[in-house]
């Protein structure tokens, strides 16, 4: 499975490319800054963007997105629930984040279970909702079989998002990670913020974690 992690933005948020060798189309999860890096990259190896995906709102995982738009063109999902979050991005965060974010239009909604075709890779659509009602993790499959979970900010290593701002909520946070916890040991996961990590270790060390 090819990808390259991007850390980006004031909060260093961790953006994902994802690529396939024969085809070189690429992905891209979450661009929260700039993205002259990641442009360079893809340029650099060849590669053809053609989609992005968004795991959640929040400004520090959109507020790159409109440099890669002339790339993607309206390739962009975001489940539903979080569609406004990305129409009228919250100025308050702009301020404190020190970011420049109009909003965007013209994307694609999602829902729970979509199943997403890209050249060398199936994307499976998981709800999460909690650190905002419209959070998503993706299950991402390459055409050996091999997976990998996309968490946002869902879940970190030993820890899991805020649910203290618009949007969140507690109980729903819970109940999705009892949803994540039905994965197997060694799914690794790749969070919105901080180091890799996989299912086995968060249900070790995560206080989190449902018991």
């Amino acid at each position: 499975m090819n990808y390259k992690r991007f850390p980006l933005g004031a909060l260093w948020t961790n953006g994902y490319l994802f690529w396939d060798d024969e085809t070189k189309d690429a992905f891209f999860i979450d661009p929260g800054g700039n993205t002259e890096d990641v442009k360079s990259f893809i340029s650099a190896n060849g590669l053809n963007l053609k989609m992005i995906l968004l795991t959640h709102g929040h400004i520090d995982h959109v507020a790159g997105i409109n440099e890669l738009v002339p790339l993607v063109g309206n390739n962009i999902y975001i489940a539903s629930e979080d569609a406004d979050t990305l129409r009228n991005p919250s100025i308050e965060l702009q301020a404190l984040l020190g970011v420049k974010f109009g909003g965007l239009v013209d994307f694609q909604e999602i829902a729970d279970g979509r199943i997403i075709d890209f050249p060398g890779y199936t994307i499976k659509v998981i709800a999460t909702p909690g650190h905002t009602e419209g959070s998503v993790c993706y299950l991402i499959t390459d055409s050996n079989g091999h997976k990998i979970l996309v968490s946002g900010d869902t879940l970190f290593a030993q820890s899991v998002g805020r649910t203290d701002l618009e949007g969140g909520d507690q109980l729903k946070l819970e109940a999705s990670l009892r949803k994540l916890a039905e994965f197997p040991d060694g799914l690794h996961v790749l969070p919105g913020h901080g180091p890799d990590t996989n299912i086995g270790s968060e249900r070790e060390l995560n206080p989190y974690w449902p018991r």
